[in-house]
């Protein structure tokens, strides 16, 4: 008989960003992921102000968000525990955190300074280099405000090809690879449909490869790296998410590299004091006498969860059972 008292997950998902379809398949990865022995577990939706619990039988009850209950045949739920898989606003940018924090629920994630400073793209590649992070020269723009950036200076600055990306988005939308001066400001309005501020990034030409962590009080677990091929120009939208991608795992990179990066990592988890599983992304250049270089790219604080997410990829690599992974990160707040 188990006698284990039972919690009350919420997998909150959804959310305002165009990841929303990716964050409702990552919730149903956890769901089936999660030891329904040990917990209760609802699917909770999140998109602007509706929110609501997905119940088996088709029902929907509308979430209070005095407290973040519901009502279930004339019974008040009361959730235990937040696991969020919002990939973007608010979920991965610290707005859903803070009002967690306000209510005073334990959740899966980082805290609001973290997840605010890693979603900022800009601003996190600033905060890192202050530690030695490796990182890609870059400017930001910011909508109607004057810059200066004549796509003439980018190019003497970054040099060209180089990378227009939105500077806070969970997704891979409004990014393009510019390589003329004659395509800077179409990309740079592309960008601003999805965000008011705005990255010019330096190209770097390596091998892509990311890395999955996460730590409780008793472990700190690092998983294999996996090494990211497209034939794509970048790893965009398509490669990530429409198969256009090679995922291997674990990298066909040395032993040397592999153990760096996975230093890196849980050197980099240490230094935000992230919680939860991370996953950074990184580029392997080469330095001018052909050692390896480790360029940070961006950290994901609600990494997708998938059966085809790199995060199940490297679980399954590592030997590990992602209901054993997500029970560590739960119970490690109790």
């Amino acid at each position: 008989m188990n006698t284990i008292t039972q919690r009350t997950i919420a997998i909150v998902c959804g959310g305002d960003s165009s990841e929303y379809e990716v964050s409702l398949r990552s919730a149903q990865g956890l769901f089936d992921a999660f030891d329904h022995d040990r917990y209760n577990v609802y699917i909770v939706m999140i998109r602007k102000n509706d929110w609501h619990v997905n119940l088996s039988d088709g029902k929907q009850p509308v979430i209070d968000k005095n407290d973040f209950s519901f009502e279930k045949d004339g019974e008040r739920i009361r959730f235990d525990y937040a696991y969020i898989t919002i990939h973007g606003t608010p979920g991965e940018n610290g707005v859903l955190q803070g009002y967690f924090d306000l209510i005073n629920l334990p959740y899966s994630t980082c805290n609001v300074l973290v997840e605010a400073l890693t979603f900022h793209k800009f601003a996190l590649n600033n905060y890192l280099k202050a530690f030695g992070c490796s990182v890609a020269d870059s400017i930001q723009v910011r909508r109607g405000v004057a810059h200066g950036w004549t796509a003439e200076k980018v190019k003497d600055y970054l040099g060209m090809p180089c990378f227009v990306k939105p500077t806070a988005d969970g997704s891979s939308f409004g990014v393009t690879k510019v390589k003329s001066c004659d395509q800077l400001d179409d990309a740079m309005e592309f960008a601003f449909k999805q965000c008011d501020n705005v990255m010019i990034e330096r190209f770097l030409d390596g091998t892509e490869v990311t890395v999955g962590c996460y730590k409780t009080k008793e472990k700190s677990v690092v998983f294999p790296v996996t090494e990211v091929v497209t034939d794509n120009e970048f790893f965009d939208y398509d490669a990530k998410y429409n198969g256009q991608v090679d995922e291997i795992t674990p990298a066909r990179i040395s032993d040397e590299l592999t153990a760096a990066l996975q230093a890196e990592t849980s050197r980099i988890y240490d230094i935000l004091h992230c919680n939860g599983i991370i996953r950074i992304d990184y580029i392997i250049t080469k330095n001018p006498d052909g050692s390896d270089h480790i360029n940070l790219l961006e950290i994901n604080t609600t990494p997708g969860m998938t059966a085809t997410s790199f995060i199940p990829q490297q679980v399954r690599a590592a030997g590990l059972s992602l209901t054993d992974v997500l029970t560590d990160i739960v119970e490690n707040q109790f």
